[in-house]
């Protein structure tokens, strides 16, 4: 499996089990069905599981006029899934993490979510002190 495609399962996975309330091991079983389990997929849901309260608490740092609860379950997925991706996954260019995420809001959000997106990864990104 691409990591693009892992990504879009993962982000599925995510949003499953932040609105469905079921675990990580369940979400990754619905998203893949009968295939076999993709390990960066593995690592992106049960990493921003594991990380969820510092990835939480970065992304309330850097939100502007929002709550991280008002946000969009998509575009909440989105954000905690690229936020692991840079702060945790070394071996993704942070660049690519960034393109990524704006990839998947544009597909999976609405009308306004790859600018909001590509807005807080940003802010997000100068927190981490990450120079490309």
């Amino acid at each position: 499996m691409k990591r693009h495609a892992a990504r879009e399962k993962a982000l599925q996975a995510l949003f499953q089990i932040d609105v469905g309330r079921i675990t990580p091991e369940e979400a990754v079983q619905n998203v893949v069905h009968e295939e076999e389990v993709d390990p960066f997929l593995q690592q992106l849901v049960f990493g921003v599981v594991e990380h969820q309260e510092e990835i939480d608490e970065l992304l309330r740092s850097n939100l502007e006029k929002w709550t991280l609860e008002r946000v969009a379950n998509v575009d909440r997925a989105i954000l905690r899934m690229a936020t692991y991706e840079m702060k945790y996954v070394d071996d993704v260019p942070v660049k690519v993490s960034l393109d990524e995420a704006v990839e998947l809001a544009k597909k999976f959000g609405d009308a306004k979510s790859s600018r909001f997106v590509n807005g807080v990864l940003s802010k997000v990104k100068d927190a981490l002190h990450i120079t490309e």
